[in-house]
């Protein structure tokens, strides 16, 4: 039993009480548990939806700097980043923005409840041990946000009952010094985590030079972050654990007519803290129930020519009670509720600084022969904007021994967030949930030589918030305005295989996204144009071959153009990055990586106005206890 809680770990929303498999850094296996698909330790429902795995192997194996350069390289993903490495970056999944993608870390909801998106650039990826994500509509498990998809990041856990230390040390391109160490082990009935990473690196100019009124200098980022997990089975049936994850950061940015002579320039110091903690308890062999509270805080204060500027501290505390029942060898049921207080505090005024809301949610996940099936629902209780229902329902048949069918709809739901209920100059008051619908087909096989999937959507999204730029007493304003609706279709093709001594994965995304808004704005129609910042098409190619102690790989990322702007006024342009890596095993334990990024040097924006890193070099020395 106690092997098996060392392995199961914090895994939040897991089901603390079955095995969790090992994980292969093969993105496309679903031969293990997963617990986001469904909020339960489940294997064979989670190829239900179009997922994607990335455990600590893939991690290290990929040699990528930041988290977000590592979500990239997955179907259905793209980014926006606003000057290289620490500064704004934004998600989108299937065609949603950031603020439509929940995210979870060790099952506690994060993220910034003024702006609704959370901080990918400050996230250490040095202390995440495993990243689920799983693409299409989970409202009906998960209440508000999970329009586009839910990623769940899990920090680093005991897999051992020895002590097992690690650590890295690093240095590359922009003089990027980076360092982490940690260990986790067991003692008896109790076992932990402990870990800390750093990163500094002097950055790039952030914004282009015909920016004018903006500084001309390298923008900084340094990341100091901590983490800790840990628990104990206190008997046979009840155990108790918790976990924090701290990220402490500066951020130099590009203040607008910063007085220069003054040597100071515009900065942030910001702090990201998640914390929870799990009570899971089984009382009979088909009866597991859990608890779990948690809170997520988002603080920045801002300063520009050695002056305070502004201060957010965001806050959301939740609760929720889950309770699963076996009914039969391949029929769970789950019953639970969720409650969440979101709350605002800093020096911009808001018309209304917090809110409470609450859900009750079931699910049926159940297989017969052939046939596999999961069913959600869900009603959610706001307190300011009422009554929301929404759910879910997926089915599966299996065709042969290898091939899957399957197929789903998905109705799902997103509460303004208080930047664009009531952010001064910006925000709109009369904004209403954004809804949404969504099916999607899909065809999956698993062979000896390999695996491969294809999956086909269509979102109807209603009451959309977008950003929208207006003449306001002769001057240009931004604001948030709701479209009358957008349309998403997507196609989302998968393929890994082993050739030789070589393997290799590789993905294509196809997203058409149109504005169905017949509202005007500033004068000019945007209906049937394309959403903004978000490549119709992306591809992404991974290989690699080992070599005795040497591993050689390569990664390339494509991605079309798109447009910045809802008008399509300003296009950006398409692009191709190239990395090639390397590793030298010295020991069983001590490892060499190298690593060239951006092979071509090419020159591109997510963001227009905001450069992007060019070629780039690193090295890194690894550690890890047998």
């Amino acid at each position: 039993m106690h092997k098996q809680v060392l392995r199961a770990g914090l895994f939040g929303p897991a089901s603390l009480f079955c095995l969790v498999a090992q994980a292969s850094h093969d993105t496309l296996n679903l031969q293990q548990q997963w617990v986001t698909a469904t909020r339960t330790s489940q294997a064979s429902q989670a190829r239900l939806a179009a997922s994607s795995l990335l455990d600590r192997q893939a991690i290290e194996h990929s040699q990528a700097q930041s988290l977000p350069e590592l979500l990239q390289r997955l179907p259905g993903i793209s980014l926006t980043n606003s000057g290289g490495p620490g500064k704004a970056t934004s998600l989108f999944m299937r065609g949603t923005p950031s603020n439509h993608v929940l995210v979870l870390i060790d099952g506690v909801k994060a993220g910034s409840v003024s702006s609704g998106g959370l901080a990918w650039q400050d996230l250490p990826l040095e202390l995440i041990e495993r990243v689920e994500v799983v693409r299409g509509p989970r409202s009906g498990l998960y209440g508000s946000e999970a329009i586009g998809g839910v990623i769940q990041i899990f920090t680093r856990q005991a897999d051992s009952q020895q002590a097992r230390p690690f650590f890295s040390l690093g240095y590359g391109s922009q003089a990027t010094r980076t360092a982490s160490g940690g260990v986790s082990g067991a003692a008896g009935p109790a076992w932990y985590s402990l870990a800390a990473s750093s990163q500094a690196s002097h950055g790039l100019e952030a914004k282009q030079p015909r920016a004018s009124g903006y500084e001309a200098d390298h923008d900084g980022y340094r990341n100091l972050a901590s983490s800790l997990r840990g628990g104990v089975q206190l008997n046979d049936d009840l155990q108790l654990s918790a976990s924090l994850l701290q990220a402490r950061t500066h951020n130099d940015f590009d203040g607008v007519n910063s007085k220069r002579t003054t040597g100071f320039s515009a900065y942030g110091e910001g702090v990201q803290d998640v914390l929870g903690a799990t009570l899971s308890y089984q009382p009979l062999g088909i009866w597991g129930s859990r608890v779990q509270v948690g809170r997520s805080q988002d603080k920045s204060d801002n300063f520009q020519d050695g002056r305070f500027y502004s201060r957010f501290d965001s806050r959301r505390d939740s609760l929720s009670w889950q309770n699963d029942f076996t009914l039969s060898a391949g029929h769970v049921f789950s019953l639970g509720v969720d409650g969440q207080r979101d709350e605002i505090n800093g020096s911009t005024p808001y018309a209304r600084d917090n809110r409470d809301s609450h859900g009750l949610f079931s699910q049926y996940l159940g297989e017969r022969g052939r046939h596999q099936w999961q069913v959600n629902l869900r009603r959610d209780e706001d307190e300011q904007f009422g009554r929301h229902d929404s759910g879910s329902l997926a089915y599966g048949y299996q065709l042969n021994h290898a091939l899957l069918l399957s197929a789903s709809y998905g109705e799902a739901y997103k509460a303004p967030t208080f930047n664009q209920l009531y952010y001064p100059g910006f925000g709109n008051p009369q904004l209403q949930p954004e809804q949404s619908r969504s099916a999607e087909l899909g065809l999956s096989a698993e062979h000896d030589w390999g695996q491969w999937s294809l999956h086909a959507y269509r979102s109807e999204i209603d009451n959309l918030i977008a950003t929208v730029t207006r003449l306001v007493n002769g001057k240009r304003q931004s604001m948030a305005e709701g479209v009358d609706r957008a349309l998403v279709h997507g196609l989302e093709m998968q393929l890994s295989s082993q050739w030789q001594a070589w393997s290799w994965q590789a993905n294509y995304s196809l997203i058409d996204t149109q504005n169905r808004s017949r509202r005007l704005v500033a004068g000019q129609s945007l209906y049937g144009k394309p959403l903004n910042r978000r490549p119709r098409q992306t591809f992404n190619l991974e290989l690699d071959r080992a070599l005795g102690r040497f591993s050689l790989g390569g990664s390339l990322h494509a991605q079309g153009a798109s447009y910045d702007d809802l008008a399509k006024q300003t296009e950006l342009a398409g692009f191709v990055t190239l990395d090639l890596r390397g590793e030298y095993r010295l020991s069983p334990a001590w490892r060499l990586q190298a690593r060239l990024s951006n092979l071509l040097d090419a020159d591109y924006q997510t963001v227009d106005g905001f450069n992007q890193p060019g070629r780039g070099a690193w090295l890194t020395l690894r550690y890890n206890a047998l």
